[in-house]
């Protein structure tokens, strides 16, 4: 009762038509950052950090929160209508979004897209209005077993259960290990596979990465292809939202299991690109529509969104009440409340009781704010659709090497941008997976630093990996999930008893 009481005194707080104000720019910033790719809502809200300084504490959060919601929302736009994730958590979403726009569905995919990123983020709130101490005991248990065992099981789901070729799967994995590998050596500080080059000390970012596989390698397919985009006429309405939402409901098991997904991986923090591939492969394994993903099914996006949220929204939660940031916006966030002389913490609840309540009003509020701008705004986004491929095209590489240009203001990022769209277009055309790359990009090397760190700790003992109950369920899991395939073909020759 006291956190509902509380609840009400921090919508008083936000209701206050400039804190409204605020949220709405908010929110608008965040959907433009969300859709230019590269941009990112940490570089979205580092950059705009400054601009709130003159402002109180409460109304610069509400603000820069929102704009994090919005960047959430957006991501999604750029990865249905041009297969080029305008954040790395939408990576996922492109795998069904894409092909449903090709099949001139892009406002049932964009519905689906914004409203299970809704339901997603609105259970993530409710665990941070309730679950808060609980949750917050829970996160000091993680140490690196435990987060290498979260890192071993995204990448034990993903083989498991993936319906290409294992060996075609893991190919693509160890490459993205390899490229994960590449710059200074996180525990020894040494150099690996720089080549002499200082451009790759910090490795290759993932950023750069993702522009470069799914942008201008679909640009070069498509252009092989014909030079149009399929489905380019899709019509938005009314109606296709109504009948999208129709359709949801029986979809509830599925965003359910990605919601606990996300709030686990948020809360961790494991992050919201791994949850939204975990959960996607979940989807894929527990669809009885499992073989049509990758084709253009409703799920498939319903899945990643959902998850990519509650990660997102869950990731504050660590942060306010110990500190630790469990995403880089979060991160960005922490360093404002810094500078803004709060200190995040149990006692953050006691002494800034208005500042910490009007925070978690305003996700409620920038949530649904956030669905609403989105969804009345979609048909512009869909209009982009019929513009011709030759016009379209020129301005998508633009985009996309401004964005890859600004994640270091470095003209070596955009020429690395175009060896991997060359690899993409190769991995397409060769029927590889992309999937497998990015995420072993992504996690390997906070895989390798975890599995090492945990290690040493050990003195090279593997059984610290079970050695708490946290981190042996979560290797057993993985285990699991690592040989599903075969344990299922046992499972079904084992004659009925």
């Amino acid at each position: 009762m006291d956190e509902i009481g509380n609840l009400f005194h921090g919508f008083a707080v936000a209701l206050t038509l400039p804190n409204l104000g605020f949220m709405l720019v908010g929110i608008l910033l965040g959907v433009l950052i969300g859709v230019l790719p590269g941009l990112g809502g940490a570089n979205g809200v580092a950059i705009l950090l400054p601009l709130t300084f003159s402002m109180s504490p409460t109304s610069a959060i509400i603000m820069l929160s929102c704009i994090y919601w919005g960047a959430l929302f957006g991501g999604a736009i750029t990865s249905i209508l041009f297969n080029i994730p305008g954040e790395p958590w939408s990576v996922a979403t492109t795998f069904d979004g894409f092909p449903l726009a090709q099949k001139g569905r892009a406002g049932e995919a964009l519905t689906a897209a914004f409203t299970s990123s809704f339901v997603g983020a609105f259970f993530a709130v409710l665990v941070i209005t309730f679950l808060a101490p609980l949750v917050a005991k829970f996160a000091l248990k993680f140490g690196p077993a435990e987060f290498f065992g979260v890192q071993f099981l995204t990448f034990a789901s993903f083989i498991g259960m993936t319906k290409s070729p294992r060996f075609k799967t893991l190919a693509a994995m160890m490459l993205g290990f390899a490229l994960a590998a590449v710059g200074l050596d996180g525990v020894t500080g040494q150099l690996r596979m720089t080549f002499g080059s200082t451009s790759l000390l910090k490795g290759f970012d993932f950023l750069t990465a993702v522009i470069g596989l799914f942008g201008l390698g679909e640009i070069l397919l498509t252009m092989e292809e014909g030079m149009s985009f399929k489905g380019g006429k899709a019509g938005i309405n009314a109606r296709v939202v109504l009948d999208t939402w129709k359709q949801l409901p029986r979809y509830w098991a599925t965003s359910l299991r990605s919601t606990v997904i996300g709030c686990w991986m948020g809360i961790t923090p494991g992050g919201a690109t791994p949850a939204s591939f975990m959960s996607y492969g979940i989807a894929k394994r527990s669809s009885k529509n499992g073989d049509k993903f990758g084709t253009g099914e409703i799920e498939g996006v319903v899945a990643p969104e959902t998850a990519a949220h509650a990660a997102g929204t869950s990731a504050l939660l660590p942060m306010l009440t110990l500190g630790i940031p469990g995403s880089p916006t979060a991160a960005v966030l922490l360093g404002g409340l810094l500078i803004w002389g709060l200190q995040p913490g149990p006692l953050l609840f006691v002494e800034q009781k208005e500042f910490v309540w009007g925070l978690i009003a305003s996700m409620y509020l920038g949530n649904v704010v956030g669905l609403a701008i989105v969804l009345t705004t979609v048909p512009w986004w869909a209009a982009i659709l019929r513009i011709p491929f030759s016009i379209i095209a020129p301005v998508i590489v633009v985009v996309c090497a401004v964005g890859a240009y600004t994640v270091h203001n470095s003209m070596f990022d955009v020429g690395m941008m175009v060896v991997f769209g060359v690899v993409g277009y190769v991995f397409k055309k060769l029927d590889y997976p992309l999937a497998p790359l990015v995420l072993a990009l992504v996690l390997g090397d906070m895989a390798e630093s975890s599995f090492r760190q945990a290690l040493l700790m050990s003195q090279g003992s593997l059984t610290v990996f079970w050695s708490s109950p946290l981190a042996a369920a979560l290797m057993s899991i993985g285990l699991l999930m690592l040989f599903w395939q075969q344990l299922s073909r046992l499972w079904r020759r084992q004659p009925a008893s």
